[in-house]
């Protein structure tokens, strides 16, 4: 039993929605990425309908932070427990609660509770987790509050889509490609500039600015997590063009016996206020859909295209 002191934060928000939806919302932890701004992946390594355990990475304070939780999911009472098992420093226990009340007229309010302790108990460390749980649980709890309210509406507002091209080469020349992110400005021609940190490991903080094929020029900040033993990058980005609330996706190459496929995908929450400034008046979600879906389909699709290409050619020379 840990002899620190146990500190404990408490947050909440009232919703214009129902307690089922407000629940849905943060029962779907592998969705978080896209839903709650901190998280950047995760990653369901077990799940029973009642206990999960998940891989979770997530910004707190400006750093990228791994762990994994374990969580007991009761929807009759609309109530989350859940247990950091291997927290990273200077965590030493974490633990916590999602609560969602019905309220009346349909509203509901949504409670998240965190106790932790912190090793050697010191005050810097402390203030430190104190600060990374006060700036996410708001973060989380802001937009759960705004996905919930416009729930009916979530389907026009969510876009998810994949493309793919086969390549007849080796799957780790593909990987490498994409990996080396660094070298991409002088690999992908709509790929200006790239700024790339990698203090871990696998986790790439990156900058970058892109053309879209009408010349419109986009400045992102993305983290990515790369699994190179199954030939997965998964990326979030950390700042998103004017047309796009949040913007997951994942690199993926899936060898088989002919060949590799390589697939690009996206998941994309629409920011429609910004509709008509950035299309022009009158334009709609389903014009913003269609714009956002041909401009990251046309990127990704030329990089993918290089992809294969560099492998390709690879083996040629060798």
């Amino acid at each position: 039993m840990s002899s620190e002191r146990v500190h404990r934060t408490e947050h909440s928000v009232e919703v214009d929605a129902g307690a089922g939806v407000v629940y849905g919302l943060i029962a779907d932890a592998v969705r978080w990425p896209l839903f709650f701004p901190p998280n950047v992946n995760v990653e369901r390594l077990e799940f029973d309908g009642t206990h999960e355990r998940l891989r979770m990475w997530a910004t707190a304070n400006g750093e990228v932070r791994s762990w994994i939780s374990e969580r007991v999911l009761d929807p009759r009472e609309r109530r989350i427990e859940f247990r950091q098992t291997r927290p990273q420093a200077p965590v030493e226990t974490m633990h916590g609660t999602w609560t969602v009340e019905e309220r009346p007229g349909g509203t509901s309010r949504l409670t998240l509770l965190h106790d932790f302790t912190v090793a050697g108990d010191r005050p810097g460390d402390a203030e430190w987790v104190e600060r990374a749980c006060d700036s996410n649980s708001r973060a989380e709890l802001d937009n759960i509050k705004r996905l919930a309210e416009r729930w009916t509406r979530l389907d026009e507002l969510v876009l998810s889509f994949e493309d793919s091209v086969r390549v007849n080469g080796p799957a780790e020349l593909v990987y490498d490609f994409l990996y080396r992110v660094a070298d991409w400005p002088d690999l992908i021609p709509h790929v200006s500039r790239l700024d790339l940190t990698e203090d871990s490991p696998g986790v790439q903080v990156m900058s970058m600015d892109t053309l879209t094929a009408d010349g419109s020029a986009h400045t992102t900040e993305s983290v990515r997590i790369c699994f190179p033993h199954a030939g997965r990058i998964v990326y979030k980005q950390t700042a998103t063009p004017a047309l796009m609330e949040a913007h997951t996706g994942e690199w993926s190459v899936v060898p088989d016996e002919t060949g590799v496929t390589v697939v690009s995908q996206h998941s994309v929450v629409l920011r429609e206020e910004a509709v008509e400034r950035v299309l022009g008046a009158g334009a709609d979600l389903a014009a913003a859909r269609r714009y956002v879906r041909r401009a990251l389909g046309q990127n990704s699709t030329a990089t993918l295209a290089l992809a294969r290409r560099h492998a390709e050619s690879s083996v040629r020379v060798l």
